[in-house]
């Protein structure tokens, strides 16, 4: 027998099935300065202790998107190893802050399954929650995968598609931020003059900044999760593969859109829920990421006079920068150049 992982097919999941995930990970301040290098964020929470001790918490968190990613690094051998592509994200909710030294676990939960009318492959939707050691859950989400079958010829499961939420309730997303002193919120040391009361709904922030993706940069932050995906590692079989080269990470795009959103979102400091996201088209090292926000909804949280909440939705687009907005085109198929469609909610002060 065989004491190799092949990672799990689609015939291999059931609807309801429980997996707890290997490789507890103690997250370290090494990781947060890693991230850092790796994509250049800049909101003041994250960054500076001291900052963050002055608002409330107890010292600057990690990132959320470093938290986000490392829990879901942990989901890989079980769920995508096998996977043609990540398709998409629903119903994620920071529930609490992560510190260094906190140590991370996660589980998941199937949720739905559907063959894919090829016979080849089928969708598998998981839901994934991270722990500390303590028990505390600090995030959890849904994503569906497009996972290969072992045999084409094996019997289709009863499609069980879930009902996701079209964008998650404002007012469960305040948990993961201690009650801030706001009045201590120092626009200079934020790098941004603009607060809650200063965006609108409808408004259009071109980020301006574009960053280039280095072969290595990419393989360092997908190890830096511990995300097995071969995709993304071994140019030897990728190179007789579809693209003929490894494929970068989709994390990584959404975090590299997110740094560069810092330049018209420099108080958007939290990243409270995500409500839904999608990959639209491969990147690959070399390409240069560009990004831009449009302003979704704006709310108030019941309890909260210090944050509210804006529903932002981050466009990033590959080698074309964003001057003129891409996005769709009339027929409502994405412009060429859009990698990543990404609806969130972010906490900002007021």
């Amino acid at each position: 027998m065989s004491k190799t992982n092949p990672g799990n097919y689609f015939e291999d999941f059931q609807v309801g099935q429980v997996i707890r995930h290997a490789t507890p990970r103690t997250v370290t301040e090494g990781d947060a300065a890693l991230y850092t290098a790796l994509y250049g964020p800049r909101f003041a929470v994250q960054s500076s202790d001291a900052f963050a001790k002055m608002l409330g918490y107890d010292r600057a968190p990690v990132d959320d998107l470093l938290t986000f990613h490392i829990v879901f690094g942990k989901t890989v051998p079980d769920i995508s190893l096998n996977a043609v592509a990540n398709l998409g994200y629903a119903g994620g909710r920071f529930l609490a802050p992560v510190y260094p030294g906190d140590t991370l676990s996660a589980v998941s939960e199937v949720i739905g399954l559907k063959e894919n009318s090829n016979g080849k492959t089928g969708v598998v939707y998981v839901r994934s929650t991270g722990y500390t050691s303590d028990g505390t859950e600090v995030l959890d989400y849904v994503r569906w995968v497009m996972v290969r079958k072992r045999d084409p010829g094996s019997p289709a499961p009863a499609p069980v598609v879930p009902d996701l939420p079209a964008v998650i309730d404002p007012q469960a997303l305040g948990n993961a931020v201690p009650l801030l002193d706001s009045a201590k919120w120092d626009n200079d040391l934020s790098g941004s003059p603009f607060r809650f009361a200063d965006y609108h709904v409808g408004e259009r922030i071109d980020h301006v900044d574009g960053m280039t993706i280095e072969e290595a940069e990419h393989q360092i932050a997908t190890r830096l999760y511990q995300n097995t995906a071969k995709v993304h590692f071994n140019q030897h079989t990728e190179a007789h593969g579809r693209f003929g080269k490894r494929l970068v990470y989709g994390g990584h795009i959404i975090s590299l859109a997110r740094a560069l959103s810092f330049n018209g979102l420099g108080n958007a400091f939290h990243i409270a829920g995500i409500n839904g996201g999608r990959h639209v088209a491969p990147v690959f090292a070399g390409d240069t990421i560009y990004a831009w926000s449009e302003v979704l909804d704006m709310a108030q949280i019941e309890g909260r006079s210090d944050v509210g909440a804006v529903r932002l939705r981050l466009i990033a687009s590959r080698n074309q920068p964003c001057t003129d907005h891409p996005h769709k085109m009339p027929d409502g198929s994405y412009t060429g150049d859009v990698v990543l469609d990404f609806d969130y909610w972010a906490l900002m002060p007021r």
